[in-house]
């Protein structure tokens, strides 16, 4: 009987320590780095799908998709985007849709990115996450992952995760011209600057920004104006991304272990619309859509217009509708993004960021080292 109360005492034991190592002992794998997206349709890869919304901000049809997947997933390009290619550089899988149904394990990073949103939430409100909504579901995130991880472990995966974030094109495309350009640039640079306090705040340190692309450029507002760009919307992308710099200067220096790579995507879009040859582009206008260079946002033929054209081949086009550019134009972007040199994104660019190691101190804080 002795024997048998002790068989039965080291049985209940392991129960015991296998279900808690099942509910906080999921380590992570040596180095493990996540990657963790906030953002609108440049980086959206299906959020949208979930949400109840117009045509305008979803993705989920054809031709969109048709290029890598196959079919639309709700990515609004012809195949993948920035963070996709950043994940594969990575070593890590497509990083999910936070609003997928089969989204419930974030241990590689997660994508809150919504198309159509804007860092204010006056931007396309009620038909888009807004991003202090993306944030909130970040923080639903972290609670899940102490709920799976355990205390300490979801803090080195949070601290040692990279955060891709690019939005503010919304807020700048739908201004309201009664309030000044200076203004507006502070009001969405202040909402953008709350934001990254918030992931700071829940462990976040290296943080990846491409900056405001030339907005008046996009081959729906040069459809608005007989062929051009815009300037007066190019001069407050420009505005943003110089308080943009600055903020995130004071960020670094204001914050423990802050770290950034700042991407010159304005540069690097201005450069392939002025000799698209020189990358590999045929033309620097749409693959899909109406009108002259089909600049009119038709594509796919949901959007109030249903004819629409659709090129042979989306690789010779830097755009591949109205606003949005090819899954080839993306992994140039994402590549230089990723290892470019300090000519185009600094003071670090992601892959040095993924590599950058994270250690606490005796009282749990963190203390971030190269």
């Amino acid at each position: 009987m002795a024997k048998l109360s002790a068989l039965v005492y080291f049985l209940l034991s392991l129960a015991m320590f296998l279900n808690l190592v099942n509910c906080h002992g999921d380590l992570l794998p040596e180095n493990h780095v996540a990657l963790f997206v906030f953002g609108d349709s440049l980086l959206d890869p299906g959020n949208n799908n979930y949400i109840t919304t117009i045509f305008d901000f979803k993705a989920n049809f054809w031709p969109y998709g048709e290029t890598f997947f196959g079919y639309p997933t709700g990515r609004f390009s012809d195949g993948r985007l920035i963070p996709d290619f950043i994940a594969e550089f990575a070593g890590l899988p497509l990083v999910p849709s936070y609003l997928n149904p089969g989204s419930s394990k974030y241990t590689n990073g997660v994508n809150f990115a919504s198309g159509g949103a804007g860092a204010l939430v006056e931007t396309h409100q009620g038909l888009v996450i807004d991003m202090g909504t993306q944030i909130k579901y970040f923080k639903k995130v972290e609670k899940s992952l102490r709920k799976q991880l355990g205390v300490a472990e979801t803090k080195k995966l949070l601290s040692e995760a990279v955060y891709l974030i690019g939005i503010g094109g919304n807020d700048y495309l739908t201004k309201p011209s009664s309030v000044s350009d200076k203004e507006f640039v502070s009001m969405v640079i202040g909402n953008l600057t709350l934001a990254l306090k918030e992931i700071y705040r829940e462990g976040g340190r290296k943080f990846g920004f491409p900056n405001m692309m030339p907005l008046g450029c996009l081959p729906f507002m040069k459809a608005q104006s007989g062929g051009s760009c815009i300037d007066e919307i190019n001069a407050l992308a420009n505005l943003h991304n110089s308080e943009l710099t600055k903020t995130l200067n004071k960020l670094m220096n204001q914050l423990d272990g802050f770290k950034y790579g700042y991407y010159n995507f304005f540069g690097s879009i201005s450069e392939r619309l002025t000799n698209p040859s020189k990358y590999g582009f045929k033309e620097a206008t749409a693959c899909c859509g109406s009108g002259e260079d089909r600049g009119v946002y038709s594509c796919g033929g949901k959007r109030g217009l249903p004819e629409f054209v659709l090129c042979d081949n989306p690789d010779e086009y830097l755009f591949f509708d109205a606003y949005h550019y090819t899954e080839k134009a993306y992994e140039q972007l994402a590549g230089l993004m990723w290892n470019g040199t300090a000519d185009v994104v600094w003071p670090y660019n992601l892959k040095t960021l993924f590599q950058t190691t994270v250690s606490y101190d005796s009282s749990y804080q963190l203390v971030q080292t190269l």
